[in-house]
């Protein structure tokens, strides 16, 4: 069986970062860390990346900027704002500026796992890399 694509993690914080990847490591995806936005620019130089979860800021820029990173490279990213404060203004803004979506931070598994799902709906429209590698690992997830 093939392994799914990585999620991309971007916190500045070790904690979150460290949280966030063992929810997802043990619900079967591999995971990799970054804590700035020039380490994300490096991660999309040389990984295939549909899915991002990143905090709202850090310490060299805000998720804003890993957007134009990935609009700047062609890529159909989901980026998924990971906000302590989760509240209905930040949503909208977050939307607006091109996030996927934005979920409370820590993270519960079933918010991550919802989000997942949705990006695989979203994805089938188009048959992106994320959507063949959830399909092939769904049972992992439910």
């Amino acid at each position: 069986m093939d392994r799914p694509i990585p999620i991309l993690v971007v916190s500045s914080e070790s904690k979150n970062r460290h949280a966030l990847r063992d929810i997802l490591n043990r619900e079967g995806w591999k995971t990799i860390c970054t804590s700035t936005v020039g380490e994300c620019e490096e991660v999309f130089a040389n990984q295939n990346i549909d899915l991002v979860f990143c905090d709202p800021g850090l310490t060299d820029g805000t998720y804003r900027d890993i957007l134009a990173l990935s609009r700047s490279r062609s890529r159909g990213v989901r980026l998924v704002v990971m906000s302590r404060l989760a509240g209905w203004d930040e949503y909208l803004v977050a939307l607006h500026e091109g996030a996927f979506d934005l979920i409370a931070s820590p993270s519960q598994t079933a918010d991550i796992i919802r989000v997942i799902n949705q990006a695989q709906r979203e994805d089938q429209k188009t048959g992106t890399a994320f959507d063949k590698a959830v399909s092939r690992s769904a049972g992992d997830l439910v």
